[in-house]
């Protein structure tokens, strides 16, 4: 164990910000997640070596929100943007039990609140229960349409922004050319789907089913795929700088002339993956996987 042989307690450092916890904390509630993992005593951990601070590279504003979840299990109440702020932060440390609850609090607000979108969840229900569903061109932004079964259905140009497609079955569903900016594909299915030239910035798609799918041209800044599988995904010139690929699984992509600025893929399997002449120098590929691939005249 990483603390004080008396007293358990556990200093961090979270991007500058001090905090003092307990290894029981940060391990109890999920202990799945990636803080239980490094506080396990299976890792070595990287601590200062003045106060024994375990650093971590994150933001540490949201991080005490993070900490009275796993003492207490309450999402707090916070603006809309700070509780996508926290959902990102959530979804980093894999807390999925924070991440769904964070996700219930909006539902519940916007359930509340008068919508400007041209349909309603129900409207959709009753939509999808018919054949070739095409919702092209209409906003549904802020809509919940997680759990739902959407597979063939035509969003091209919608506008989709804030949308909730958490769990969502969205096989071979077309995104094409679509606003679908902080959309949550958390979790959901979306084998084949077409996102060409679609607009994904700061889209979570941790933990998402995108076999074969393809995301040409699309704008992906800012979006997590952490631990999706992305295997034989086309990814043609898509913009994933800032992107979180880390554990993802891209064997057999075509990343051809995609751009990977400050891109995490730490850990990711790009094994017979396409990625000639592509920049690999500002990316993180810490303990990912390259064999096959084809690196033919990449920068690294």
């Amino acid at each position: 164990m990483y603390s004080d042989e008396s007293s358990s307690v556990v200093r961090l450092n979270i991007g500058g910000k001090k905090f003092c916890t307990t290894v029981d904390t940060l391990t109890h509630r999920e202990p799945q997640s990636m803080l239980a993992a490094m506080f396990s005593g299976r890792h070595t951990v990287c601590k200062d070596s003045e106060k024994g601070y375990v650093f971590v590279d994150r933001d540490g504003k949201h991080f005490r929100h993070v900490l009275n979840w796993l003492r207490d299990g309450v999402v707090p109440n916070l603006t809309d943007s700070e509780c996508s702020e926290l959902m990102r932060e959530a979804e980093y440390y894999q807390l999925l039990g924070l991440v769904d609850g964070i996700a219930e609090v909006l539902n519940r607000k916007k359930d509340g609140e008068e919508m400007d979108t041209e349909l309603t969840r129900t409207d959709i229900i009753k939509c999808v229960q018919s054949e070739k569903v095409r919702l092209r061109g209409v906003n549904l932004s802020g809509l919940d349409l997680s759990k739902l079964d959407l597979s063939y259905v035509d969003f091209s140009y919608a506008c989709l922004k804030n949308v909730f497609f958490s769990r969502a079955n969205l096989h071979c569903a077309k995104f094409r050319d679509v606003d679908a900016e902080n959309t949550i594909f958390h979790n959901a299915t979306l084998r084949e789907c077409e996102f060409t030239g679609a607009n994904l910035r700061g889209a979570l798609l941790a933990g998402a089913n995108l076999q074969s799918a393809n995301l040409q041209d699309a704008c992906l800044i800012d979006c997590s795929f952490c631990g999706a599988d992305l295997r034989s995904a086309h990814l043609q010139t898509a913009d994933l700088t800032n992107a979180n690929l880390e554990g993802a699984n891209l064997e057999g992509a075509n990343l051809k002339g995609a751009k990977l600025n400050n891109a995490n893929l730490k850990g990711a399997n790009l094994q017979r993956a396409y990625l000639r002449h592509v920049n690999l120098r500002d990316t993180h590929l810490e303990g990912a996987k390259l064999d096959g691939a084809n690196l033919l005249g990449a920068i690294r």
